[in-house]
């Protein structure tokens, strides 16, 4: 596995090692000491989630004020950009983005430690999304971020793939700005 540093301390793309012929392709997903290796990071994961959402829909920025959640994030069928903001009071990165296009042809994967906001939105069709989480998912604690917030100004790639407006949920609809949240 190979881990690439992106702009926020801590945030790593991921590449794992694939083997493939005529029959098709074999990767580890996941390998403790691998990616402890790979990262310096040593996560305990209590969760894994999938959603599958259709082209446009945009999820996010989303943050646990209480239990924060790391989450080491991919795509097994379709296409999104994924982001995450580092939220971290007193971090050097404070307020800083960070994306990468995650497919279930590239198989990268995308850790975004506890403490960031994340998002993504779909650009295929469709996409199945799967993430492991360092802590359980508490409603109560979550809280949103505007995903277009200019304060933060992700490029979100929507015009590229012809996406003119992207799909949300009443929840993200209501995220704050980041000034508020943070």
């Amino acid at each position: 596995m190979q881990a690439i540093p992106t702009a926020i301390e801590g945030v790593f793309i991921l590449e794992p090692k694939l083997f493939g012929d005529s029959r098709g392709f074999f990767m580890e997903s996941y390998n403790r000491r691998v990616f402890a290796a790979a990262t310096g990071v040593d996560p305990e994961f209590v969760q894994d989630n999938q959603s599958r959402s259709r082209k446009g829909v945009l999820r996010g920025l989303h943050y646990q004020i209480e239990q924060p959640q790391g989450k080491l994030v991919r795509v097994t069928q379709g296409a999104v950009f994924d982001v995450a903001v580092d939220i971290r009071k007193g971090s050097p990165t404070f307020g800083r983005w960070a994306g990468v296009e995650l497919t279930g042809d590239n198989h990268r994967q995308f850790w975004v430690p506890a403490g960031l906001a994340h998002g993504f939105v779909v650009l295929s069709d469709t996409a199945d999304f799967l993430y492991k989480t360092t802590d359980y998912y508490a409603p109560q604690h979550e809280r949103c971020i505007a995903w277009n917030d200019p304060a933060i100004g992700i490029e979100w790639p929507l015009a590229a793939h012809g996406i003119t407006e992207p799909i949300l949920s009443d929840k993200d609809r209501a995220g704050q700005s980041f000034s508020a949240a943070v």
